[in-house]
């Protein structure tokens, strides 16, 4: 491991200077989160905007080395790769650990950095230590449950969603434990803060005092930034007196990171730097690489005698916006996830971009190709018509409320939906919709 100097100086998020000399990358392979936070809003594919939990692509394991050994060309000044998105890192493990493995292994003195809520954490903190992963930043924005279950939408554990006040005492709980873990394992722990204007701006002190005792090494706090389509989105952003006032406030009891350029899930470069042509275009290719799927079959001449003949379908499709719960409906899923059975779990293998809206049967058939290797997409809804087209061509469409991994278990299986699970109405039957996809239900 490098001296404690070295981890500082060569990590830019964590040394102010290094920033002008030394590039970061990361990859996005974390798509899930486990909680939902009342300021984020992760838009997948939005280039032109700089916040966390955005990115223009999704990547395997394989896909993200790739990509990161192109960028490398350009920029051998690349000190630090990080997973921090677009969702937790820690929501699907099995992704993020697996990339580290791949990077650590081709490049074994890359300083390795993760980003994380904090939530399931704690158990991979020997994990973490044995890949020799250096930097670790946990977003915690109080540690009163009476202000983070406003911070807080719902935290998901063992396939329950909490919320409230049991929501935020779970989550302050383990990330309590996430920073003892990495500090045993003798890891530098940045505390990032989202710092929201009447909700947790007088609290910051305390919070930086408890995070003192912790040992946590610095703290970043990080003005919120207003999303439309959240429940804080009416929030104005901090003025910057009160963003200098907290900052020294919480300055009294950790260093500060005050450079902090609120990066995107596919960041790469400098700090501060816009997303470079060279860098988008790594992504996309790398995105579409054939190591985002394994054993899929290569795209038929005429995809419709293919997708009828294929003996075997190895994958499941399913439509949800944060990988978690099953909550889109097929005409509005600009995107799903495509997962393979795994021995003791569920892969998830890709994340495929549907074919836009409008395009009347065309856009089924489009569809239908698209998941010619799947033998069901599990929706939370789904129009007559686009229904009838991919059952016909040998999707079943599986319409239910719940958990991914339970419409997974139920695709893989072959099984009915429980009763439980059902939706009480289908789109398009008796709702008065079209049965082109439509968002009712």
């Amino acid at each position: 491991m490098n001296s404690l100097n070295t981890l500082f100086k060569n990590h830019p998020c964590f040394d102010a200077e290094a920033r002008h000399k030394y590039s970061r990358i990361h990859l996005p392979v974390a798509p899930a989160c486990n909680v939902q936070c009342a300021f984020c809003n992760r838009k997948f594919d939005c280039m032109n905007e700089s916040r966390p939990g955005v990115t223009s692509a999704i990547l395997t394991p394989p896909q993200a080395l790739q990509h990161l050994l192109k960028v490398l060309e350009r920029r051998p000044e690349t000190t630090v790769v990080g997973i921090a998105g677009p969702g937790d890192p820690f929501a699907q493990p099995e992704l993020t650990l697996e990339t580290l493995r791949l990077v650590r292994d081709r490049l074994p003195d890359m300083l390795l950095c993760i980003a994380s809520n904090g939530l399931n954490l704690a158990p991979y903190a020997d994990e973490l230590s044995k890949l020799k992963v250096s930097h670790v930043t946990i977003t915690i924005n109080d540690v009163n449950p009476a202000i983070v279950s406003q911070i807080y939408e719902w935290v998901m554990e063992n396939g329950r969603k909490l919320t409230g006040l049991a929501a935020a005492r779970l989550l302050i709980e383990r990330q309590v434990e996430a920073v003892l873990a990495l500090k045993a394992h003798g890891m530098i722990v940045k505390v990032n803060s989202i710092l929201i204007p009447g909700i947790n701006d007088l609290h910051m002190g305390d919070l930086a005092d408890k995070l003192h005792d912790l040992g946590v090494d610095m703290m970043n706090c990080i003005p919120l930034i207003p999303v439309s389509g959240t429940k804080f989105g009416g929030i104005p952003a901090p003025e910057a007196d009160l963003v200098a006032r907290v900052r020294a406030e919480t300055g009294r009891h950790l260093p500060q990171m005050t450079h902090c350029g609120r990066c995107r899930a596919d960041a790469a470069g400098k700090i501060g730097e816009d997303m470079c042509e060279d860098v988008m275009k790594s992504l996309q290719e790398a995105s579409k690489s054939p190591t985002s799927e394994k054993n899929v079959p290569e795209t038929a001449k005429d995809p419709l005698t293919e997708l009828k003949s294929m003996p075997t379908r190895p994958y499941v499709a399913v439509a949800s916006r944060e990988g978690m719960l099953i909550n889109q409906h097929l005409g509005e899923a600009e995107r799903l996830a495509i997962y393979a059975k795994a021995p003791d779990n569920f892969e998830l293998i890709a994340v495929r971009e549907t074919p836009p809206r409008g395009d009347g049967d065309a856009r089924w058939e489009a569809l239908a190709n698209l998941l010619k290797d799947c033998r069901a997409v599990v929706v939370s809804a789904a129009g007559r018509k686009p229904s009838e087209f991919l059952e016909e061509r040998g999707v079943r469409v599986i319409e239910m409320e719940g958990m991914v991994a339970d419409g997974l278990e139920i695709a893989f299986a072959g099984q009915d939906v429980p009763v439980y699970l059902r939706k009480p109405l289908r789109c398009g039957t008796g709702c008065g919709g079209s049965g082109n996809g439509c968002r009712c239900g």
